[in-house]
């Protein structure tokens, strides 16, 4: 009985400790504020994308982008507005821990995971136009969405395609 004790409080430890990330929401934020803008794209103190949403609901065209981006090809795995599915994890949740280039190379790269008689696999989309070249807005969007900045559901308002945007896409894309 001390033994199942023991193992259920080590257990519950490691649950929690884990979790933590939910509990500093307001810190989460705060590393996500704004610091530099360039041509419509938000980044933050440490120099990763971010998303700016105004006070009447607008966001910036890439967490736009990145809605419509994550809802055209990851949704369908990780579930609708990053809330994952018996499928596949929420990608809000795991944006909490998960840093920008983990997150670039897991995508591009994919990752298999294998444990307690069950294996996860996300298949590599390094290939694929489609990700690939909005995986800042994806990462953007998301990010919005792991710090609840971003409601479920599709932006109310968007800022408009900014040049550089538009630049990018044409050259990724091959246009």
């Amino acid at each position: 009985m001390a033994f199942r004790m023991a193992v259920f409080g080590f257990c519950a430890a490691i649950f929690f400790l884990s979790h933590s990330g939910t509990v500093f929401a307001d810190d989460d934020k705060e590393k996500a504020a704004v610091a530099s803008e360039e041509d419509g794209k938000f980044f933050d103190k440490d120099g990763t994308p971010t998303f700016r949403i105004s006070a009447d609901g607008t966001v910036d065209w890439y967490t736009f982008s990145g809605y419509r981006r994550y809802h055209s090809d990851c949704h369908v795995c990780h579930g609708p507005d990053g809330v994952g599915s018996s499928y596949a994890p929420a990608l809000a949740s795991s944006l909490k821990k998960l840093d920008y280039a983990s997150f670039l190379s897991i995508v591009a790269e994919g990752r298999k995971n294998v444990g307690g008689g069950k294996e996860n696999v996300m298949p590599a989309f390094g290939d694929n136009k489609n990700v690939y070249c909005y995986l800042d807005d994806i990462y953007v969007y998301l990010r919005a969405r792991a710090v609840e900045a971003a409601p479920r559901g599709r932006p109310p308002k968007k800022a408009d395609k900014p040049k550089g945007a538009k630049d990018y896409e044409a050259s990724c894309m091959g246009g």
